[in-house]
Parts: C-alpha cells; sequence; structure tokens
C-alpha cells in the first residue's frame, strides 16, 4: 500500500528519513529516479540515511512503475520519493494506485517561480501538475507532516 508520494529534490534526507516514515507508518521507501539508479556512489550515499528498520529500494522510473503495477510492492506501506515533478508525472499517470503526490523541496533556478517556501515550479512542471490534478490526482504542498496541507493548483 503507498503510504505517500513525495517530490523532493533532495531525495533521502532527515525530514523525510525520520518525520514523514514515523507519521505514514512506512517500512519501505522507494526512491524512483532514473539518474540516482545508475549511480552507484550516490545510491551509497542515500543508503547513509535509511532509518533503522525501513527498506530502501533505488529503481528507474519505468522499474518502479513495473514494481508498483505488478503488485510487488502491496506487501509495504511504500513511501515514494521522486526527484522531480517529471518524475512524479511518469509514476503518477503510469499507476493507478497513486492517488495523492505531496511537493516538498524542488530547486530553485531561473526558469521557476517560487510557489511555497521550499518549492520553485518551471512552465513544464505547472503543466505536469495540472495534467496530474485533472487526472484527479490529489497534488499537495507541505514540507513537513505537521504544516497544514495547501492545494498545489491555488499557488500555481
Amino acid at each position: 500500500m503507498i503510504v505517500l508520494t513525495r517530490i523532493d529534490h533532495r531525495l533521502l534526507h532527515g525530514q523525510v528519513a525520520f518525520l514523514w516514515v514515523r507519521n505514514v507508518g512506512a517500512d519501505c521507501i522507494l526512491i524512483a529516479n532514473d539518474s540516482l539508479a545508475q549511480d552507484e556512489l550516490r545510491m551509497s550515499a542515500v543508503r547513509i540515511a535509511r532509518p533503522s528498520g525501513v527498506k530502501l529500494v533505488m529503481k528507474s522510473v519505468n522499474d518502479s512503475i513495473k514494481s508498483i503495477n505488478s503488485g510487488e510492492t502491496d506487501k509495504y506501506k511504500l513511501l515514494i520519493i521522486t526527484e522531480s515533478v517529471d518524475d512524479a508525472h511518469r509514476l503518477a499517470l503510469s499507476c493507478p494506485a497513486i492517488t495523492s503526490v505531496n511537493i516538498g523541496g524542488m530547486k530553485n533556478a531561473d526558469d521557476r517561480k517560487q510557489i511555497s517556501k521550499a518549492a520553485f515550479v518551471s512552465e513544464s512542471d505547472i503543466e505536469k501538475l495540472k495534467e496530474m490534478h485533472e487526472k484527479g490526482i490529489e497534488l499537495e504542498v507541505r514540507m513537513v507532516p505537521n504544516d497544514q496541507k495547501t492545494d498545489v493548483m491555488t499557488l500555481i
């Protein structure tokens, strides 16, 4: 069962590893990101942040889609982390089990506008978020579990 799908450019860090895992009761973290899945050094660094007693899996977006849709992940309370709107968009539109996406940190860049304290979106991100919204996927901005949920559509 998917307990949270989150966009966070930092992937696995203290906020996610401890606050979110505890809050949603996750026993497995799936990081769905193509570049990470091909970078052994980066994967080693991410493994260091894995909370004790929680399984950590790092896969490409396509392999993540296959695992989720096959039912292979159903035995877990699964927290999914993606690095970008693009990754979350690909996952959410391909996996009916994903009904909600939490937006945490998204990097600032020249082509991005700020929509919350730590979330910056490009025009391409906005189009993908709108498409997910039209498909009925809840999109909320929240850095930590105690923050109030804010509908991303009111921010873009």
